[in-house]
């Protein structure tokens, strides 16, 4: 069996890839400083606390485990925090990869399933989104991703590592049995913070932004469920291990929901109103991010089948009322 070192693998998205590759017949090695993540997420495998930027902690890791590959989820991905501190994410987000991937090559290791994002394409007026389209992020998260993914490009070259990126678009919903979810301290995505402003946990909504150009004045983003996108994970993983190289792809599906569209979603899934607020914009939004990508389909035979508006509302409201981790 398999073992597949997951960094931030405490997180949302992490935790659950881990319950991915653990019914898939991998063992995953949670690695994670749990800055951000919960011990309580990690349920599907060993736990090794550490640091990406403590290099003598990720050696003593892949000796004990000599992973097969990398996941590589742990980074720092609140928007607005990164134009406010910028060197926490060049600090962290890079120079831990830097770290991560000097230990792969010392300890063997020529696989990695890294964790991009659609913010390094940055503000595209009007289009829809593929892998060829210009990478020009409008903020330091983004900034960091993509120096991340020259930097894969480099260690490819030099040392032969072998890389999938894929660059997510907004992400949402919780595993249909609710052994693992999205839970931030503090809470920074929409679907969440809606759901916590339906039950009274904080005050109203705040829409930042209403005077974007898109039909209802709010910006549109491409979602995609946790579960598909874990999919593809596994997929990308499967490209790995059949030994077809590097590649690049789009995690989206295609249909954007604004701000105000997804507030009227949650009421017919929760038959409850959201209190909503309106606020100015936040630096380093772009107006409209959403996949025009048909690459993961063709290629990876990737197709998204629980990412509809509705099923991860529906998803995530399950959480949101019976999982939340001991903060």
């Amino acid at each position: 069996m398999s073992n597949i070192l997951v960094t931030g693998g405490a997180g949302y998205i992490g935790s659950h890839a881990c319950k991915a590759l653990m019914l898939a017949g991998f063992t995953p090695v949670t690695y994670d400083n749990l800055s951000t993540g919960w011990a309580d997420a990690v349920k599907f495998g060993p736990f090794e606390e550490g640091d990406l930027t403590d290099p003598s902690r990720l050696s003593e890791v892949f000796a004990k485990y000599q992973p097969t590959a990398v996941m590589h989820f742990g980074a720092l991905s609140d928007v607005g925090q990164s134009m406010q501190d910028p060197g926490i994410y060049w600090h962290n987000n890079v120079a831990g990869s830097l770290s991560l991937l000097q230990a792969m090559v010392a300890g063997g290791c020529d696989k990695m399933v890294f964790s991009s994002t659609c913010a390094t394409y940055g503000d595209h007026d009007g289009v829809l989104l593929d892998e060829s389209c210009a990478q020009h992020p409008i903020n330091a998260y983004g900034a960091s991703k993509l120096a991340i993914e020259h930097m894969l490009e480099n260690f490819g070259v030099s040392a032969g590592v072998n890389s999938v990126i894929f660059r997510y678009f907004n992400v949402a919903g919780a595993d249909p049995d609710g052994d693992v979810g999205e839970f931030h301290r503090p809470e920074t995505h929409l679907v969440p913070l809606m759901l916590d402003a339906i039950e009274g946990k904080r005050g109203a909504l705040t829409i930042n932004g209403t005077d974007y150009d898109t039909p209802d004045g709010t910006c549109i983003r491409d979602y995609v469920h946790v579960s598909d996108l874990v999919d593809a994970h596994l997929a990308g993983l499967d490209w790995l291990m059949q030994g077809r190289g590097s590649r690049v792809f789009n995690l989206g599906t295609g249909t954007g929901f604004s701000v105000r569209e997804v507030v009227n979603e949650s009421r017919a899934v929760t038959n409850k109103s959201v209190p909503v607020a309106e606020g100015p914009r936040r630096a380093g939004d772009c107006t409209k991010l959403v996949s025009g990508s048909v690459r993961a389909e063709t290629e990876l035979g990737w197709t998204p089948k629980r990412s509809t508006m509705h099923q991860m509302i529906k998803d995530a409201w399950r959480w949101q009322k019976t999982g939340h981790y001991e903060a």
